[in-house]
């Protein structure tokens, strides 16, 4: 195997001690969230990919009823590779549009 001998000490050292290798609880503020609310802020924004973090925060409550910010909805959603996003607010161009721009661009390069 490819493992370390001091690794495979440590993990053998730790099934003998408290019969199981997972790992301990470590010391740190607690998440507000439960896995369950991530994985269903994950499925709100991949069925909603303008779902913004702000609109997601106000919709969703963490552990003991208590509201979760934005940024904590940013953050769940980054361990996930997704963004928050918001859609584009601008006029729609056609084809065409592009087009003239692209006609107007090179006229007035020279």
């Amino acid at each position: 195997m490819n493992v370390n001998r001091t690794t495979n000490f440590k993990l053998r050292q730790r099934l003998h001690e408290t019969d199981t290798v997972s790992d301990r609880p470590r010391c740190g503020r607690p998440k507000c969230t439960m896995q369950r609310q991530d994985r269903n802020l994950v499925r709100n924004h991949m069925n909603n990919r303008f779902l913004s973090a702000s609109a997601s925060s106000r919709q969703t409550r963490g552990r003991n009823n208590q509201r979760i910010s934005a940024n904590t909805v940013r953050r769940r959603l980054s361990t996930s590779g997704l963004r928050a996003r918001r859609p584009y607010i601008g006029p729609i161009l056609t084809q065409r549009h592009g087009h003239q721009r692209t006609l107007w661009a090179q006229e007035h390069a020279a």
